[in-house]
Order: C-alpha cells, then sequence, then structure tokens
C-alpha cells in the first residue's frame, strides 16, 4: 500500500522517531547519500511561492540521487480544468514521488487517493508537517530527550501550530499555545493531540496571556501574523497581535537554556525582534537546515519503506 504525508497522522509516533533517526544520519553524512535512490524523479508542486520548502526539497532529492522536478501552478493543467484526479494519475506514471504546497488540504488528500506513489503534504492552509519534524528535530539536537519539555507559541493557531499540536501528542512535550481571542487553533486538533497526550505525555494548554505560556518554556516559537493568503488581513492582524512580539523582555521569562524557533520567514520588528531572531539563544537557521534532511528521510523511507539506510555495497 502506497504511503503518504498528508499530516503528522500519516506518521504516528513511530514514524517520527524513525523520521528523526534517519534524519540525524543523513545530516552527519551532509545530505549524500547519492546511491540511496539512483534514477528516481520527485515532482515538487508549488501553488504557493517558497524558499526553504523548494530549496530543502531540490537539495534533498538530489542528495539520495533523485531527479528533482519543480512544477508551478500555471505550467500544470491543473490550471486549465484537468481533474487532481487525473493528475494523479498521469504524474504517477512519470514520478517515483510527489510533493504539493498548496492552499486547501482537500487537494493533497484527493491527490493522495488517486495516486500510486506517495504524495507529501509539503504545507496547506491547515498543516505544515514538513516544518514540524524540522522543528522537532531542532529541539532533540538542542535538548535530546523531547519528553518533558515546555514549548511555548505564540502567535496565529495556523498551520504550523497545528502540525506542532500533532508533534507534542505524539512525543511528549508540553505545547503552551497564546493566541488572540478568535485566532485559536481548530478545537478537533486539540482534542486529538489530548487523546494521544494521555498514551505519551505532555499536554496541549491554550491561553491568552504570552507571559503564562512562555514561563520557564525550553523553547519560544512564533510565526508571522499573516501568512499567504491573508495579506488583506494584514493591518488588522497587526493591531490584533500586537502584543504578542517575541522580544528580549519576553524571552527573560523563559527557562535560562531556552532557545527562539520560527519557521521563517520572519516579519522583524512584527513577530519577533531583531535581538531575539539574531541573539545568542536564535535557532532559526539550524531549524531552516533541519528542513533538508527531516525531508529527505522523508523521500527515502514512503519510497523504499525503509526507515535506515542500506549499507553501501
Amino acid at each position: 500500500m502506497t504511503r503518504h504525508l498528508l499530516t503528522l497522522d500519516s506518521l504516528g509516533r513511530e514514524g517520527i522517531l524513525a523520521n528523526l533517526a534517519l534524519a540525524r544520519d543523513l545530516k552527519a553524512r551532509k545530505g549524500m547519500a547519492q546511491a540511496a535512490l539512483p534514477g528516481g524523479r520527485v515532482g515538487l508542486i508549488f501553488d504557493k511561492p517558497s524558499t526553504r520548502t523548494r530549496v530543502s526539497f531540490e537539495a534533498a532529492a538530489w542528495g539520495l540521487g533523485m531527479l528533482p522536478i519543480t512544477l508551478r501552478h500555471d505550467e500544470l493543467q491543473l490550471g486549465r480544468g484537468e481533474t487532481i484526479a487525473d493528475t494523479a494519475r498521469v504524474l504517477s506514471r512519470y514520478l517515483t514521488a510527489l510533493a504539493i504546497r498548496t492552499f486547501d488540504q482537500s487537494r493533497v488528500e484527493e491527490l493522495a487517493r488517486y495516486a500510486t506513489i506517495p504524495i507529501i503534504n509539503a504545507l496547506t492552509d491547515d498543516h505544515h508537517p514538513c516544518q514540524a519534524l524540522a522543528d522537532v528535530m531542532s529541539l532533540q539536537e538542542e535538548f535530546g530527550e523531547l519528553a518533558g519539555l515546555r514549548v511555548a507559541f505564540i502567535g496565529d493557531g495556523n498551520n504550523v501550530c497545528h502540525s506542532l499540536i500533532q508533534a507534542a501528542g505524539y512525543l511528549g512535550f508540553t505545547l503552551a499555545i497564546s493566541t488572540p481571542e478568535g485566532y485559536e487553533p481548530k478545537p478537533e486538533i486539540v482534542e486529538a493531540a489530548r487523546v494521544n497526550c494521555r498514551t505519551n505525555g505532555g499536554s496541549i494548554e491554550l491561553g491568552r496571556d504570552v507571559r503564562a505560556a512562555v514561563r520557564g518554556a525550553d523553547a519560544v516559537y512564533t510565526d508571522v501574523w499573516a501568512s499567504m493568503g491573508q495579506e488583506k488581513e494584514r493591518e488588522e492582524r497587526a493591531y490584533v497581535f500586537a502584543g504578542y512580539c517575541v522580544n528580549t523582555e519576553l524571552m527573560a521569562l523563559a527557562a535560562p537554556r531556552a532557545i527562539f524557533l520560527h519557521c521563517l520567514p520572519a516579519h522583524r520588528g512584527d513577530e519577533v525582534t531583531d535581538e531575539v531572531m539574531d541573539g545568542p539563544q536564535s535557532r532559526v537557521w539550524d531549524e531552516a537546515e533541519n528542513r533538508w534532511y527531516t525531508e529527505q528521510a522523508l523521500l527515502y523511507t514512503l519510497v523504499t519503506g525503509r526507515e535506515q539506510l542500506e549499507p553501501a555495497g
């Protein structure tokens, strides 16, 4: 049966941990495992612009010996009326795997329904599982054990927040979320993660008090206040989120060892100040680099069904 990454639920606890272990191995190899999938072809559909997703996936594919084929929406017949189902069937004949960065989660799910190759959610309005894998890899590199950590998420309960919620439920860390009223994460995602927390530990906390969320946290995470597709709301959101900027005063409430994370791109001066973004607690560049290795691990595992690289020769 073809495996896909639609949300972190597609992997579950053991799949996430296996991805992190393989990603660490690939990082030690500097992403060079070109005997792993020679001749493979990965399609990359971008309905939304990208820096990190495009470059990290292309680097990941090349490092495995695969050919990355990047496609914009206006380069596909999808933009001229061809159905997602027909597109999935055709691309399955040409490609080894397909990643898509799009708006509606339903587009990814429909591709997976009709494709005979692995489909990877490279971002939708509801989920960003590839980012969450890089995030937890960054936490693991910094602290070792994930269970028992306290991570504060400050800002909009968006796709990044949703995937972090799922990660917390599977990996046993506490995610303390502080959002303005009306910008909370989807309750069904929160409740499903809380069910997983009963087995795996950790908890999901929701609130308005930014300082309470950050107090004693091992990591402080934020994201832009207006995501792609929300540009018309930017002025309104700037007003609503005015008290949600991560600055040095807020970081001082976190644990002494605390780190700062951001999925990028950052709007400096809005959700985070330069002093935090460029300061000694920031791990945003390591976090961005880890997209490469976790995505490389995903491609390898979804295509081969294996969770470890086979020995060379």
